[in-house]
């Protein structure tokens, strides 16, 4: 069974340094300009984090433990084990 994905063409101004650099990126990748900006659009587009993920993004853009520094690896690991336990 053959799909066929049906393309439109577009237009976009983008910061001309912008547009370099993914030029640069999709060489390096061997594809088309296209292509790579294609698939980077699909990514964002359809891969949702899974909640976990969500939960800690929410987290980080909350600001909470922002400003706590550890020197000690044993006293991260303790809070976040507890943060877990809560």
């Amino acid at each position: 069974m053959e799909t066929t994905i049906v393309r439109r063409p577009a237009s976009f101004r983008l910061r001309a340094d912008l547009l370099e650099g993914l030029k640069r990126n999709a060489a390096r990748a061997n594809r088309s300009l296209n292509n790579y900006v294609e698939s980077i659009l699909l990514d964002i587009v359809y891969n949702e984090p899974n909640e976990e993920t969500k939960e800690a993004i929410e987290e980080a853009m909350s600001g909470k433990n922002r400003n706590k520094t550890y020197t000690d690896v044993d006293e991260m690991l303790n809070d976040i084990l507890s943060e877990h336990e809560e």
